[in-house]
C-alpha cells in the first residue's frame, strides 16, 4: 500500500528504543526505592545506577565487544538485575544460563551461544571447572558470590570477585545509542528432542515488551497485580525469559524489587513478610510448595497476588492459594514469545460474578495482550472461529516474538511457518476472547478415535480435597492407542484410593464435563512428581518412566 511519508526534518533526533531507557525511567520516579536481595543487601535506585555503570566499565575493560555474549550463572539476586541491563546496554549479549540444565547442557549452550566472559556464582564453579577445556571461546571469568572474603579460584582465568571489580571501577559510564534492533539477550529452551534451541530478543522487542506489561499488570480493570506502589518479588528464575520480563517493567515502573536468590520455602515467607511483598510470579509447581509450607506453619498472606504461568493453573490449587490468602491470577506465553501474550482479564461482566464464579475465569488462559495477534488454525492452516468449541494451534503474532531459533534456519522456519508463530499448544477461543489451552500438542491423550485433554483431567483431579497435585499423560495401549495414566500426590494427613480418585471423577462424567473414557485406567500415587529445570510437570520422564 502507497501511504504518505513525510521525510524527517535532518536535525530531528531518532529515538531508539534501548534498555537504558527503562533503566532511567525508573530513577527518575521513585530514586529512594530499594533494592533487596535476601537478608543480606539492600540499596535505592540512584545506587542501582551507579552500580549498572561501574559493571559496564568492568565488562569494556575486561575485553566485552559489542555483539559479544556473556554467559550468567547465578540464582536471582541484585547482581543478575544489574546484569541484565548493562551487559546489553554497552551493546553485548546476556545468555542467561539456566543452570538447572545437566552439565553436557550447560556445555552446549554456552558453546553454541559463543560466550566470551562468563559470571558465574561460586555455587556452580564445579560445574565451570568441568566443563572449562571445552569452552573454546570463553575467555575469562568473574566471581559472583554473597560471600565478601571470597576467595577466587586460581585454577581457571579469573579476573576477581564481583563487588571487589565493581568498587574499583569508575562510576560514570556514557551508554551510547545504536540500532534498537540489536540483540540485547539470549537464553536456551529446551524441547522433547535434541538439543537445547536458542532464542534471542533485541531492544526495540523488550523495551515493547515491558511497556505492555506494565499495561497489562497494572492498568486494566479489575487486576491491579503490579503498580509502581507495588513491593515485586519473583519467584521465576531469571535464567527462564528474564524473569518473564517483569524485572524491566518493574524498573521502568520504579517499584521496590526483592530478590531472593535460591527458591527456599523458608527465605521466600521471610522476605514476603518483613518486605511486605505485594506481587510476584511462578509456575504452579512454586506455587503449591509455597502453600503447602504455609499451611504447615500455619501461615495466612494479606492479599499477595501472584500471576500463574508456564503451565495450567488448575482450580484446586487456585482455592488452596485463596485459603492461605493468595490471589492467583492466570496467564499465558512461552520461551519464544518473551513471554506475555495473554493474562486473565475480568471485564464489568464478569466482575459482577461471586468470588467463585470470577474463579473460573481468572484460572483460564487468558484474554490477548495489546498488540498481540493471537488465533487458532486446525492442522490445514485455516484460522477456527472463536465459538468456545472449535480446537486448533495457537498461533500469534506481535512486536516481540523471537525471529528465529539462533543458528538453527531450518527449525525457524517451523516456528514461523506460514508467517505466524506455532506455539505447539492446542486451544479455544471462546466469544469474550478467553483462550483456553486444552493441552499441548504433544500431550493430548489419543483413545478410540478421540481427545483427552491431561489438563483438563488434571484440573478436575486437583480439586479432590485430599490431592495435592496431579499429573496426566497418555501410555500406550493396545486396544484404544492411549489411555489416561494419573499421578498424584496426596495432602499430609489425607488419604485416598485409585477407586475413590474414580469415584471423584465420574461426578463430572456424569454432569457431562468428561466422557467415561476420560478416567484413568491407572492412577500412581507418589511422594513427588517429576520436574524441568524451570518446575514445570516433566511428563516426558514420567511417560519414560512407565514405558
Amino acid at each position: 500500500m502507497k501511504t504518505k511519508i513525510i521525510d524527517p526534518t535532518q536535525s530531528a533526533y531518532n529515538y531508539p528504543l534501548l534498555l537504558k531507557r527503562l533503566l532511567l525511567s525508573g530513577g527518575r520516579y521513585e530514586p529512594n526505592r530499594e533494592i533487596v536481595y535476601r537478608d543480606q543487601t539492600r540499596y535505592n535506585y540512584a545506587t542501582l545506577k551507579e552500580r549498572i555503570c561501574r559493571l559496564a566499565n568492568l565488562l569494556v575493560k575486561a575485553g566485552v565487544k559489542p555483539g559479544d555474549a556473556v554467559g550468567v550463572l547465578e540464582w536471582d539476586s541484585h547482581r543478575y538485575l544489574e546484569c541484565m541491563f548493562a551487559i546489553p546496554m554497552i551493546g553485548a549479549i546476556i545468555h542467561t544460563v539456566n543452570v538447572r540444565l545437566s552439565p553436557d547442557q550447560v556445555l552446549y549452550t554456552m558453546s553454541h551461544a559463543d560466550d566470551t566472559l562468563v559470571l558465574v556464582n561460586d555455587e556452580f564453579l564445579p560445574i565451570i571447572e568441568g566443563i572449562h577445556d571445552q569452552l573454546k571461546t570463553v575467555t575469562n571469568y568473574v566471581l559472583l558470590s554473597d560471600n565478601k572474603n571470597a576467595a577466587v579460584p586460581d585454577k581457571l582465568p579469573f579476573l576477581g570477585e564481583y563487588e571487589q571489580l565493581l568498587a574499583e571501577a569508575d562510576s560514570h559510564y556514557d551508554f551510547p545509542d545504536f540500532d534498537e534492533n540489536s540483540v540485547a539477550t539470549t537464553f536456551y529452551t529446551t524441547g522433547t528432542t535434541g538439543n537445547p534451541k536458542g532464542v534471542y530478543f533485541t531492544h526495540r522487542q523488550l523495551v515493547l515488551h515491558s511497556l505492555v506489561i506494565a499495561q497489562a499488570l497494572g492498568t486494566l480493570s479489575g487486576h491491579d497485580l503490579m503498580k509502581s506502589s507495588d513491593v515485586y518479588m519473583p519467584i521465576t528464575p531469571m535464567f527462564h525469559v528474564h524473569g518473564w520480563g517483569v524485572p524491566y517493567a518493574a524498573t521502568m515502573l520504579g517499584a521496590k524489587q526483592v530478590y531472593p536468590g535460591r527458591y527456599e520455602p523458608e527465605m521466600l515467607l521471610k522476605l514476603y513478610m518483613t518486605e511486605k511483598v505485594s506481587f510476584s510470579h511462578c509456575v504452579p509447581t512454586i506455587m503449591f510448595m509455597i502453600v503447602q509450607a504455609a499451611k504447615a506453619n500455619n501461615i495466612k498472606f494479606d492479599n499477595w497476588k501472584v500471576l500463574i504461568g508456564g503451565s495450567a493453573l488448575p482450580k484446586g490449587l487456585a482455592v488452596a492459594a485463596r485459603e492461605v490468602g493468595i490471589h492467583l491470577n492466570g496467564a499465558y506465553g512461552m520461551s519464544e514469545t518473551c513471554p506475555l501474550l495473554a493474562v486473565a482479564y475480568l471485564n464489568d461482566e464478569l466482575q459482577a460474578l461471586n468470588p467463585d464464579e470470577q474463579l473460573n475465569y481468572r484460572i483460564k488462559t487468558g484474554i490477548p495482550s495489546a498488540l498481540v495477534d493471537l488465533e487458532v488454525m486446525d492442522e490445514n492452516g485455516k484460522l477456527l472461529p472463536h465459538d468456545g468449541k472449535s480446537v486448533g494451534e495457537i498461533v500469534c503474532r506481535t512486536p516481540w516474538l523471537t525471529q528465529g531459533y539462533f543458528k538453527e534456519p531450518e527449525k525457524s522456519e517451523d516456528l514461523w511457518q506460514g508467517g505466524w508463530l506455532h506455539t505447539g499448544d492446542m486451544a479455544t477461543i471462546d466469544q469474550l476472547g478467553f483462550v483456553q489451552i486444552c493441552d499441548r500438542m504433544k500431550d493430548i491423550i489419543k483413545t478410540g478415535g478421540e481427545w483427552i485433554s491431561s489438563l483438563d483431567l488434571e484440573n478436575l483431579l486437583s480439586q479432590h480435597s485430599a490431592i495435592a497435585e496431579a499429573a496426566v499423560v497418555g501410555i500406550p495401549d493396545n486396544r484404544w492407542g492411549e489411555r489416561p495414566f494419573a499421578m498424584l500426590v496426596i495432602e499430609k494427613d489425607q488419604t485416598a484410593t485409585a477407586e475413590t480418585i474414580k469415584q471423584h471423577l465420574q461426578k463430572y462424567v456424569d454432569t457431562g464435563e468428561i466422557n467415561k473414557w476420560a478416567i484413568p485406567d491407572r492412577i500412581e500415587f507418589v511422594e513427588a512428581i517429576p520436574k524441568t529445570s524451570v518446575g514445570k510437570i516433566d511428563k516426558k520422564k514420567i511417560r519414560a518412566d512407565i514405558e
